[in-house]
């Protein structure tokens, strides 16, 4: 593993791609064929297990969404969303709106869409402009939100920013994000400390994602929503990897029962598609001027049918009264069947919440030794954290008992090197 098709591929791919993309060697990666359910096929005909979810993408597994794909494409493939807009974008505005802002708070929610999750980053980073006059942002170590230029200056990843600060504006306040209830005195005493003034945004993942997989303590959310009302700042919620039950909760915010401003949300919205959005209370996303025929902030694709018809679908089946027990469920099976790792001394911490689980190692390097072990293994995770020293567990919510298991024994016997 990787077979020899994906080895050509990957030959192919390195004479036309640029070299940055697409991390390259002889033992990786393979080549992606087809999806089903939970499981990949390469291009040379070998079958996964796919704990990744695709970048947690696949939240109800691959294919879920795919006949209203078809459907849609059958009949009208791209709109001119700004203009002359799809009726299904209409549909999918109005079914975001009834499960954010309407079930919280009973109050419209109003739409910005994109493509990417960054871009509904960029488009809550400009919201939060137009609102307060402010260009001032609050953000967190470990944060990430996408690595477009606006996204750029929410990122607490370091490696990811310090390449382009010299284009980057100095708008940008960072936090320690609290772990654990010890942290959050450093966490408070560091927000007393930030001037209020020139803050519009606050930006933040309720559960930290690329991070390394870190659930804050309880209250670390009401004290962000308590310091924006305080100062007049718009509270940002990036939920683009943990929203639609990732963690056991539609979003992961409610966890804590804090409502923020604006929600950004993509990845798991269209099951495959590249849609995103920005949903805001309708009091905030009102202080854009009425369109006069030019939009500030839009986009060709904006409001694709085809997303807008997937997202659809994907709403129709997060709102199924089962998928909180089956997140609810895998999630605890996945968790303890991965609690004995802990007798290894090289393995600190299990972490996370639902389908959203770290496993603390004591280096990047036996992450990656064990993510390669469990590729060959027929099993596809990730390293996670700035240091690659998490492994991410992040399947999709279909997973069995019987793959479960499958995967934590994978885990095990790579990371004793068997």
């Amino acid at each position: 593993m990787p077979g020899e098709k994906s080895l050509e591929l990957g030959k192919r791919l390195a004479g036309v791609e640029c070299r940055n993309t697409t991390f390259l060697s002889g033992d990786w990666p393979i080549f992606w064929e087809r999806a089903e359910g939970v499981n990949v096929w390469d291009a040379d005909g070998n079958r996964f297990l796919d704990m990744t979810s695709g970048f947690g993408v696949a939240g109800e597994g691959y294919g879920f969404t795919g006949e209203a794909l078809r459907r849609q494409s059958a009949t009208l493939m791209h709109a001119m969303g700004d203009v002359h807009p799809a009726r299904v974008k209409v549909e999918l505005c109005e079914a975001l709106s009834e499960m954010t802002f309407e079930k919280w708070e009973g109050r419209k929610g109003k739409c910005l869409f994109g493509n990417s999750g960054f871009e509904a980053v960029e488009a809550a980073l400009k919201t939060a402009v137009v609102a307060t006059g402010r260009s001032g942002i609050l953000s967190f170590e470990g944060g990430y939100h996408g690595l477009g230029y606006g996204a750029l200056l929410g990122a607490g990843i370091g490696w990811f920013r310090e390449p382009f600060d010299g284009q980057l504006a100095r708008v940008t306040e960072r936090l320690y994000f609290p772990k654990n209830s010890e942290d959050m005195e450093v966490f408070r005493k560091q927000l007393a400390q930030v001037d209020g003034s020139g803050i519009g945004a606050v930006l933040v993942e309720p559960i930290q994602g690329r991070g390394g997989i870190h659930v804050p303590p309880e209250g670390f959310l009401k004290a962000l929503r308590a310091w924006c009302n305080e100062v007049g700042a718009v509270l940002v919620f990036d939920e683009i990897y943990t929203g639609f039950w990732r963690s056991g909760k539609m979003f992961a915010c409610e966890w804590e029962g804090v409502v923020p401003d604006l929600i950004c949300l993509g990845k798991a919205l269209s099951g495959g598609f590249p849609i995103s959005v920005c949903v805001g209370k309708a009091e905030v996303m009102d202080r854009w001027p009425v369109s006069g025929g030019e939009a500030l902030h839009t986009s060709t694709f904006l409001g694709n049918p085809m997303g807008c018809a997937m997202g659809m679908e994907a709403l129709r089946r997060y709102r199924q009264a089962e998928i909180e027990n089956m997140v609810t469920e895998a999630g605890e099976r996945l968790g303890q069947a991965l609690d004995p790792l802990l007798e290894l001394g090289f393995v600190t911490e299990i972490r996370g919440r639902g389908l959203m689980l770290g496993i603390q190692a004591d280096s990047g390097e036996r992450v990656i030794d064990v993510v390669k072990r469990m590729l060959r293994a027929g099993v596809i995770a990730l390293p996670d954290g700035p240091s690659g020293d998490v492994l991410a567990l992040t399947p999709p919510f279909s997973v069995t008992a019987d793959e479960i298991d499958f995967s934590v024994e994978s885990v095990k016997a790579a990371l004793l090197g068997v």
